[in-house]
Order: structure tokens, then C-alpha cells, then sequence
């Protein structure tokens, strides 16, 4: 059975509905940036999903090619993640998502090298015929976050920060979100299939001790 790192890591990936405290390691990603309404139509957020997931693909698949990636294991691609802001609000503003600035992203296995990377860019990029230049290896060292599960519509998901807050201030911790530190949200559910009430994301939000 293919390493699955959402049952692997449970403590990051299935996290309960109701909040919860977690310590995030340092991970590195495949990523593609951008800004934009994340639901227009052949908008620059879609593009960037191809993007991610050619790359994701070529990774997983290089045990079939020359690339021989050292210490590479077989595994499920983890889901689609993503970072979230817009400039001079606090928080997120669901209202306004064509303000939306955002970074896409995968995990890559730990195994996966910035040269083992760059392969698999230039690998896409001739297999595939398709310019592949604004993706990146993204290094993410997210540490001490607020998390919880939200199930439902994205529009929603105010109830559950609020949730999220309310505990957090509970446990003795502030918000700490940053240029650096930034909302997190991680995609369990294909949005193409499975009905808005059903959609299960994990929310994730830095947090520091007062």
C-alpha cells in the first residue's frame, strides 16, 4: 500500500471538529502564487492546480523514468493546500475574493531534493509542453496554530474560525498572523464531486502564547 501521509499524520491532516493546538514541522512544497477570485473561470487559481499537480505527478512517477530519486517510497499525493490573505484586511474577507492573494500548494516527500525538484520541472515541462516556470520549491515552517475541521460550504468557514479563536483565547494564546505566518487551508475533498455541504477542509491559523 502506497504511503498515505493524511492517515500517516492524522494530527495534521484529519484534525477533529471542534479546535484543537498543534505544533506543524518544517515541510517543503510544490507551489505556485498568485492572486484572484479562486472560483473564476480559467482564472489564474485553476491554472496553478494544473500546475501543482503536473509537478506532483512527474515526482511520484519518477520511479518509473532515469530520475532514480534516493530514498524514494511509494505514496498517495497529498492534498491541495493553500495560504491566504488579502492586503490591509485582518483575517480573510470572503466577500471580496477577487482581492484574494494566495500561495498553492502541495507536500512534497521529504525524500524530494531541490535538484530532485528541478527535474521534475524541466521532466513536466518537456513531457507535458507546458511552461511550467512559476512553480517553486516552497520551504514552510508553520510551527505553534490553532486548527480544527470545517465541514460545509467554504463560505462558512467564519463560524468555524470563530470557534477557533474562541478556544485559543481559552488556552492562553493570541492570533499571530503575519506577512509570514498566514491563514492555511487544506483540501480534503474534490470541490468537482462532492456537494458544498459535504466538503471537509482543515482550517489552521498561527497562534503565539500570550
Amino acid at each position: 500500500m502506497p504511503f498515505d501521509y493524511k492517515k500517516e499524520y492524522r494530527e495534521f491532516y484529519m484534525p477533529k471538529s471542534k479546535p484543537s493546538i498543534v505544533t506543524v514541522p518544517r515541510m517543503n512544497f510544490i507551489a505556485v502564487r498568485g492572486e484572484g477570485d479562486p472560483n473564476a473561470e480559467d482564472g489564474a487559481y485553476k491554472q496553478a492546480i494544473g500546475l501543482l499537480y503536473g509537478i506532483a505527478y512527474t515526482v511520484k512517477m519518477s520511479k518509473k523514468s532515469d530520475h532514480q530519486i534516493e530514498g524514494y517510497f511509494d505514496y498517495a499525493v497529498p492534498p491541495l493546500e493553500g495560504f491566504w490573505w488579502q492586503d490591509g484586511v485582518d483575517g480573510i474577507d470572503y466577500a471580496h475574493k477577487e482581492s484574494f492573494k494566495w500561495i498553492s500548494v502541495i507536500r512534497l516527500p521529504d525524500f524530494v531534493t531541490k535538484a530532485d525538484f528541478d527535474w521534475a520541472v524541466t521532466e513536466a515541462t518537456r513531457k507535458k509542453k507546458t511552461d511550467f516556470s512559476k512553480v517553486e520549491f516552497f520551504t514552510y515552517d508553520e510551527g505553534l496554530c490553532v486548527q480544527c475541521m470545517h465541514i460545509g460550504s467554504y463560505d462558512d468557514e467564519p463560524a468555524t474560525v470563530a470557534l477557533m479563536h474562541e478556544y485559543m483565547e481559552s488556552q492562553g494564546y493570541d492570533l499571530d498572523i503575519t506577512n509570514q505566518r498566514l491563514h492555511h487551508e487544506i483540501y480534503l475533498s474534490d470541490a468537482r464531486k462532492v456537494a458544498p455541504e459535504k466538503l471537509k477542509t482543515v482550517i489552521r491559523h498561527p497562534i503565539r502564547k500570550v
